[in-house]
């Protein structure tokens, strides 16, 4: 079993090994001990304040599905229900970064702050009778009832801190033990109906303000906007109309609530090009989308890798360009020995051992800005390899992949003029799509990094 928690080790394994480490250690776990301090009274105050405040309203409803009749009642998953509250305390000492623990904690705040105003919006009550139940199972259900009355319903306060601390556990463990980890998380969000404290309203709410949660307070990069330029205006109210269309559809026609999740996703991208640009998609440098973001954006990424298969069907995989640097589309699976710059923004790589990956998001079927251009092109020199391939990829590779590969084509003057970069490119790859606006950053791309002619 791989057991990666940080920042400590467990006491047999040479507690003193790397004491160079330990001041920042210990310097973690005060910070975590007074996370703790001030979260533990808030949840515990805001809590009980709003359940015993509902208990005294005459507008509390309840939303039951009749199939949750059938769901049984089973005493010992009070065990793993009553598991979060260590759990929530032990996510604040395994954070590895200052950065990780007070975003991990402003998430709980968040958490205990936006359930209770869904309990106060929307008040709810469990309705089942719960059977009386022997031994340390009764005994813990009793101490759950001197505090918990059956108002907090929806969101469901118990699955949102599951989704937010099984985040932190699976960042810190590997193999089998996350696994493990994993199945115990699975065991405390069943637990919420299986031990009849919420209804399955409450939970399908709870995982969804869960991943709002996780997805607005991010744990790496963070939010930033830009100016967007008339194109980018233009396909964000194209966005924007499609997940109108979608909400309307969503709200007017039975069942329609489906459409609720691809209008939240399109909406969400409208956003990306009104100013967020590739921060919406929350991507790393080695290419992975935060789970967050894949989820709440899942009906566009589906569609995405949809769009990609089919119009990739008459593409090359990929096309010798020059010196070893290759144009194509993003690979469903990375070759051991080619090194990718992956320019997507909307494309997820699961990392495999051996291979070499560097994501510089971009915009689809926008020109970069110049600074981004310039990026791309020196990350395109640092991976490629002296011997061997590098693939320079977009979706399709024919617009944002090969603006990088012509700009690189005149920064190393292998050519002479923008036109020549076209034409080699064109040259290998017939179907590139370079716009007016492409071409007029390449200019200016010259302009800055090469004002000289070969």
């Amino acid at each position: 079993m791989s057991l990666a928690f940080s920042p400590y080790r467990w006491p047999s394994e040479n507690i003193m090994a790397d004491s160079a480490l330990t001041p920042e250690r210990y310097r973690l776990w005060k910070q975590g001990l007074c996370w703790l301090l001030l979260l533990g009274p808030l949840f515990f105050l805001s809590y009980g304040q709003v359940n015993h405040y509902t208990a005294t309203r005459s507008d509390v409803g309840s939303l039951v599905f009749s199939w949750e009749r059938s769901v049984p009642f089973m005493p010992w998953t009070i065990v793993p229900y009553w598991s979060i509250d260590l759990l929530y305390g032990i996510s604040l000492f395994i954070c590895t970064s200052s950065r990780e623990l007070t975003r991990h904690a402003w998430r709980l705040a968040a958490a205990s702050l936006v359930a209770c105003a869904g309990f106060l919006l929307f008040p709810l009550k469990f309705t089942f009778i719960r059977p009386e139940s022997p031994g340390i199972f009764g005994w813990l259900f009793h101490q759950l009832e001197q505090f918990d009355l059956p108002y907090n319903q929806a969101p469901s306060l118990h699955i949102i801190l599951t989704w937010l601390l099984w985040l932190r556990f699976r960042q810190h463990l590997t193999g089998p033990a996350r696994l493990l980890c994993g199945g115990w998380f699975w065991l405390i969000a069943v637990s919420v109906m299986t031990t009849w404290q919420h209804h399955f309203i409450d939970v399908i709410t709870g995982i969804a303000v869960g991943i709002v949660i996780s997805y607005a307070i991010p744990m790496t990069g963070g939010w930033r906007w830009q100016r967007p330029g008339p194109r980018a205006r233009q396909l964000g109210i194209r966005y924007a109309a499609g997940g109108l269309t979608a909400l309307t559809f969503g709200l007017c026609l039975p069942y329609g609530i489906i459409l609720l999740w691809p209008a939240a996703a399109l909406f969400m991208v409208a956003a990306g090009y009104a100013g967020l640009g590739t921060t919406l998609f929350q991507k790393t440098s080695q290419g992975q989308l935060s789970l967050s973001a894949r989820w709440l954006l899942w009906p566009y990424l589906a569609g995405a890798r949809l769009s990609k298969r089919w119009f990739s069907r008459t593409l090359p995989s990929a096309s010798a360009i020059l010196d070893g640097v290759w144009l194509g589309g993003f690979p469903d699976r990375a070759a051991r020995d080619v090194a990718v710059l992956d320019l997507t923004a909307e494309f997820h790589h699961r990392p495999a051992p051996g291979t070499i990956w560097h994501s510089s998001p971009l915009m689809d079927l926008l020109p970069p800005d110049l600074p981004a251009l310039q990026v791309a092109v020196t990350r395109l020199n640092q991976l490629r390899p002296p011997q061997g391939r590098l693939l320079v990829c977009c979706a399709l590779g024919l617009s944002r992949s090969a603006t990088v590969v012509a700009a690189w084509l005149l920064a190393e003057q292998h050519v002479a003029s923008v036109g020549d970069a076209v034409n080699l490119i064109r040259s290998q790859r017939p179907q590139v799509v370079l716009t007016p606006d492409h071409l007029q950053l390449l200019e200016r791309f010259k302009e800055a990094q090469c004002p000289t002619s070969v």
